[in-house]
This record gives structure tokens, C-alpha cells and sequence, in this order.
């Protein structure tokens, strides 16, 4: 039995419960009107599970097969779920803990169908705030219904909060400059996600870049001169150009009045008490248009009185401000300044992260969440060995500093090239080890992953997509980085890394076929829903073999390696673009139009170049 996140307590009897078509879901008296759509979940869950679902009514049925009550004395998220050969009962501490318990037993019928083993569950999260971050502005903006499919998801996992990153990816009035050339989030689609996410006890937390990251706004005509840097919006777009520069002026009194307006415009949408202002990777702070006043007061005063003058502005207007923390960890003294109110979000997403950034701002005193990472970014596939091990150890130093939660997160960087729900495992391990101590090892985890999510008995799949990103020495980063360095030699640094990496090409590409046809043969038996992001895999896989060669083509005409294989550039640029137009077909299955068109000129500058 495998039940994710894994229950504090739980002890497993002998005999079953048989549930049978003509028995009902019992909603009891104690229960809020809300308990309502929980019942239609599981009904739901056990019509897809055993062919039926028993009907839902509520007070007291003498055929109840699940009967669903609330009790305040046992904890706002703890829940009860017992098993015995007269019925299932699930005791939520209130209508959250209730939805837990729900959750708990749709996971158990997935596994055993109509005859659930008899058992005692006593459960409740370690962490309070267990959050899930993904970004929709650095190349992909979600559909309405992939997010509310996102939601369901996280709910599933007992996750109770979700942000959004946003930069221009929403339809501020009166910024059509900004986003334009987009296909943004609207009003209605925030009030609409806010709303479904309030059934499902997820609290969407606004969240919008108020500091730096603000290249589409600040390359505008109308707010150029806001910008830090001057003639900022003269140079032609580039990834990393818009990941490393356009922070806001904030010596210019316009600056301050256009974000708190935009924060004006965007907060009603929301129901929750935060607001996200982001204030992260602030490098150009400093270096252009506040270059004086940094040299009288400093940097450091430069940015935590901005920061602090949008905190208290947020308090004032009842909300709890949320910022990235990865500025002030470098003079932590300065947190006594925000208001009591504020949140540290301390992110770090290495492999081997250490606990000194959760050490230093915690001793500090800050207010924190540890934000670990699900490894996708620059990616085609998913790093799911170095999202498990970053997770389980900013989990773990959650819990040793007492912080306030947990934000695992989901970046874009690049075009965001990966498909969103290759993040799924990530987002399971942050869901897991945020709710309990006791972390499965890597393996473990993923076969619990693939039979509880994807349906998968052998409880392979997951350790099989884990293989993927291992296998790409020349990846998406690389082939972004060539192109934007106008198409010439990288630095000495990176050629000697990348000739060194495309010796074994041929290798790598042998691994991907090798991974592409065990997953093909997985596919019979898996219930459609994986087979579709197995198909997204497929296409992923495709595309990462194809710029195995690409880089072993740039190797040999830029830097004259031998070639460890044979390259026909006229064919692989074909094959590329054939390739694409799969690609685009995922693509649009779960995101809107969005910046599409930069990966798409990123692709075919790659297979003109190679016709060349």
C-alpha cells in the first residue's frame, strides 16, 4: 500500500471492506456545505476506479459505505480515515482535514479497487505551509485548464498553496505595450482559478515582479526611462539578457507609483492574505541611473528601503508581503526593518545545498520558507536526481531552523522548454517530505510516484524518466547560449566544457534511443492520462537527440573536434524542423500560445545554420 504523502500513523488489519454499487457516501450533519464537493471527489475517484460510484447524500443511510464527518478537536489539517467490515469513516479536524482524508482513500481505491483492507490512519502535516510556485511568464502561460488541472494535482498531494510568477503575463489595462505581443492571463481567469483553488483549500497567493525581472515593462516606450540601466531596451532580445538584467529605477518617484499601482490593479483578484513582490536578482541595482545615490548611501540601503516602502504599503492594506531572499541573505541584520508581518522566501536549488542561507536568515529572524527547486529549468527533461536530493534537504532544514513553510518551485529560465508536468515527481517530493520526516531514499520514492500517479504496477516509469536528463551533453542551455553569442566561439571556458561533453554524443544518443523504446514498451496497460505525458516525453526525447548532433556539428565547424559521428547537416535540419511541429503540437495541449515564437527562432536559426 502506498499512500503519498506517506501517514504519520498508520497500522494495517486483517480483512476488507467491500464497497458495493447500491451503498452511498454519507455526508454528515457536522460537516460544512462544502464537505458536498469532496463527496462528488471521491464518488468521482470510485466510479473511475471500480465502474460505479455510490450516490452522495447527507445526514444518516443504514447502506453508508463512506461516511464523512468533522471534529475541531483533532486539528485544522489532521484527519482519520478507519477501514472496517461495516464502512469506511473519515474524521476531518474541518472541512481541510476532510479533503485529506478523501484524498488519502482515493489514493487506497486506485490500488485496491472495491475491497479496501481494513486499517487505522491517524495523519497530519509537520509543516504548515506547503506550497507549489511555477512560473508562467518566461516563455509558457498556462491554459485556464491546465492551471485548474494544476490545482487538483497539488490538492491531491495535501498541497495548500500556489503562485504564480508573473511578470507581463497578465493583461494589466492600460500596459497593452507590454504585453502586446502575448497571450495573457485576464482577470477572469485569476478570479476563476482563485475560486476553484478555494474548494480544493488551496490559497492562490498573488505574486508579480516588483523590483527586477521586469524586462518586457521596462523595454516599453513609455517606461524605458524607469529602467536602471539606460538604453536597456536598444539591445535585441536574448534569454539571458532578459534573466539578467531590467531592474526598476528606484531613485525616480515614478517607479515607486507605477508598481503600487499595478499592485493596486492585481490584489483584488485574490482572496488570500499574501502578496508576493518578488525583489529578487536585483544586479544591476546600483550600477546605472541610482549610481549616485548608491555611492552616498549604498546598495544595500538603496534596496531594503525600496523593498520596506512596498512591504508597509502591503500591510496597510491588510495583506502579509512575501519576498525573494536571496538579496538580503548577504546583510540579514536589515530584516528588523520590514514589518513583523513579512515572509522570507530563502530559494536555493543545488544538488548539494547547504543550510547556511536557512541558518543565517532564521538567526536573523526572519519569518521563512524554504523554497527548494523541481530542476526543469534549461532543461528538456526534468533533473529529478537533483530536485530529490535539493528538496529533501531544504526540507530538512525546514524543520531544523522552524520555518513557516515551504515553496517548491518550478522556473521557466529559457524559454521554458521543458513540458510543466514533467515537474509532476518534483512536486510530489515537495508535497511528501514537507508533510513528513520521514523521507523515502531516491528509488523508493520514485516507485511509489509511479504507481500511485501514473498507474504504473512494475513502479519503473519514474526512474526511467530520471535517466533522461542524464543523458544530454549538449543541451538546451548550450544551444541558447551559441546562438546569442552572435553565433560565434563561446568562452574558452565553455568550448573546453562542451568538446569535452561531446566525446560521448554517441553515447548519450544510444541512451536516449535505448530509454525511448522502454518507454514505448511501458505503454500498453498505463491509463491514458500518463500516456499522453509519455508522448510529450517521446517528443522531448526526439528533440534532445537531435541537439546531441547539432552540438557535435557546431564542435567540429567552430572548435575542429573529431567528430564522434557522422553528421548530414542537410538532413538534421529537416529533421529538426519535422520535429518542431510535434513539439508545437504539446506544446498548445497545455499552454496558450505565449512565447512559443522564441523557441521557434531559436530552432530554425539552428536549421539554417546547419543547410549554411
Amino acid at each position: 500500500m502506498h499512500i503519498i504523502p506517506e501517514p504519520q500513523h498508520m497500522d494495517l488489519l486483517e480483512g476488507v471492506y467491500k464497497i458495493r454499487f447500491d451503498h452511498k457516501i454519507v455526508v454528515d450533519g457536522s460537516c460544512r456545505q462544502t464537505a458536498y464537493e469532496h463527496a462528488k471527489l471521491l464518488q468521482e475517484e470510485l466510479r473511475g476506479c471500480m465502474g460505479y460510484g455510490p450516490a452522495v447524500t447527507r445526514g444518516r443511510s443504514r447502506k453508508a459505505a463512506v461516511t464523512l464527518t468533522t471534529d475541531s478537536a483533532i486539528g485544522e489539517e489532521a484527519y482519520r480515515l478507519e477501514v472496517d467490515t461495516d464502512g469506511i469513516r473519515i474524521l476531518g479536524g474541518t472541512d481541510r482535514g476532510l479533503l485529506y482524508g478523501v484524498q488519502t482513500l482515493r489514493q487506497i481505491v486506485r490500488q485496491t479497487g472495491a475491497c479496501v483492507p481494513r486499517m487505522r490512519i491517524y495523519d497530519f502535516p509537520d509543516i504548515r505551509n506547503r506550497g507549489f510556485y511555477h512560473d508562467v511568464t518566461r516563455g509558457r502561460i498556462p491554459t485556464l485548464s491546465y492551471l485548474k488541472g494544476l490545482a487538483d494535482n497539488l490538492a491531491f498531494y495535501k498541497i495548500n498553496q500556489m503562485q504564480l510568477y508573473i511578470e507581463h503575463s497578465y493583461l494589466f489595462e492600460d500596459l497593452s505595450e507590454m504585453w502586446r505581443d502575448d497571450t495573457p492571463l485576464t482577470a477572469q481567469d485569476i478570479l476563476e482559478l482563485d475560486a476553484y483553488c478555494r474548494t480544493l483549500h488551496i490559497d492562490l497567493i498573488p505574486n508579480i515582479s516588483c523590483f527586477g525581472h521586469l524586462y518586457k515593462l521596462l523595454r516599453t516606450k513609455s517606461y524605458e526611462h524607469l529602467c536602471e540601466m539606460p538604453d536597456a531596451g536598444q539591445e535585441p532580445f536574448g534569454f539571458a539578457d532578459r534573466m539578467m538584467h531590467h531592474t526598476v529605477d528606484v531613485t525616480n518617484e515614478e517607479s515607486l507609483a507605477l508598481i503600487k499601482g499595478l499592485i493596486e490593479e492585481f490584489m483584488p483578484l485574490f482572496t488570500s492574505e499574501y502578496f508576493n513582490i518578488g525583489a529578487d536578482e536585483t544586479f544591476d541595482l546600483g550600477k546605472g541611473r541610482s549610481r549616485e545615490r548608491a555611492d552616498k548611501v549604498g546598495v544595500k540601503r538603496l534596496y531594503i528601503d525600496y523593498v520596506r516602502e512596498l512591504c508597509e504599503f502591503l500591510v496597510a492594506k491588510g495583506k502579509k508581503p512575501m519576498f525573494w531572499g536571496d538579496i538580503v541573505c548577504d546583510f540579514p541584520e536589515v530584516i528588523a526593518e520590514l514589518p513583523q508581518e513579512t515572509i522570507c522566501l530563502n530559494w536555493g536549488y543545488a544538488a548539494d545545498q547547504s543550510e547556511e542561507s536557512t541558518r543565517k536568515l532564521a538567526e536573523a529572524g526572519a519569518v521563512l520558507y524554504n523554497c527548494p527547486g523541481v530542476s526543469g529549468w534549461n532543461q528538456f527533461v526534468n533533473r529529478l536526481d537533483v530536485a530529490y536530493e535539493n528538496i529533501r534537504r531544504m526540507c530538512t532544514y525546514a524543520r531544523q531552523y522552524h520555518t513557516e513553510g515551504i515553496l517548491t518551485t518550478d522556473w521557466g529560465d529559457y524559454g521554458h522548454i521543458n513540458h510543466p508536468d514533467f515537474g509532476i515527481p518534483g512536486r510530489i517530493y515537495g508535497a511528501a517530505f514537507s508533510w513528513n520526516r520521514n523521507i523515502p531514499d531516491f528509488e523508493e520514492m520514485n516507485g511509489r510516484i509511479s504507481r500511485v500517479e501514473f498507474g504504473d504496477s512494475s513502479g519503473r516509469l519514474v526512474s526511467i524518466m530520471a535517466e533522461i536528463s542524464r543523458n544530454q551533453v549538449f543541451d538546451w542551455w548550450m544551444a541558447v547560449r551559441y546562438i546569442e553569442q552572435t553565433e560565434s566561439l563561446l568562452s574558452e571556458e565553455e568550448a573546453s566544457r562542451m568538446i569535452e561533453s561531446l566525446a560521448e554524443a554517441e553515447k548519450a544518443i544510444r541512451n536516449l534511443e535505448d530509454i525511448a523504446d522502454r518507454i514505448r514498451r511501458m505503454m500498453p496497460g498505463l491509463p491514458a492520462r500518463t500516456n499522453q505525458l509519455l508522448h510529450a516525453c517521446l517528443v522531448a526525447v526526439s528533440g534532445m537527440e537531435l541537439f546531441q548532433k547539432i552540438g557535435v556539428f557546431i564542435g567540429v565547424k567552430e572548435y575542429h573536434m573529431d567528430p564522434p559521428i557522422e553528421i548530414d547537416a542537410g538532413a538534421l535540419a529537416a529533421q529538426l524542423e519535422e520535429w518542431f511541429l510535434f513539439y508545437k503540437e504539446v506544446w498548445h495541449s497545455v499552454s496558450r500560445e505565449s512565447e512559443l515564437y522564441r523557441i521557434q527562432e531559436v530552432v530554425f536559426r539552428y536549421a539554417d545554420l546547419l543547410r549554411e
